[in-house]
């Protein structure tokens, strides 16, 4: 796999990751699998599109995964709001 598409999840990234983040490695992976850096115009949409799909994939696999040992900290915050401190 394309080597600049890094971790995305605890322990690798110590916090959670942003949508930058998600749509950065999105974008690599559509990079690599289509072979073009940028698209030509008559395939512009159909790489954006992509692009958007892998990102929310790639977003519901991270707010979904169950990393057991992690830190409680880094935890997904949708899944598990951390109290408030008194």
């Amino acid at each position: 796999m394309c080597r600049s598409i890094k971790t995305l999840r605890p322990p690798a990234l110590p916090e959670e990751a942003t949508e930058d983040d998600v749509r950065a490695a999105a974008l690599q992976y559509v990079r690599k699998v289509s072979g073009f850096r940028a698209p030509a115009a008559h395939n512009r949409e159909v790489f954006e599109r992509a692009v958007d799909e892998i990102a929310e994939a790639t977003a519901r696999l991270l707010d979904g995964l169950e990393v057991r040992g992690a830190h409680p900290g880094v935890r997904r915050r949708e899944r598990e709001p951390q109290p408030d401190a008194v």
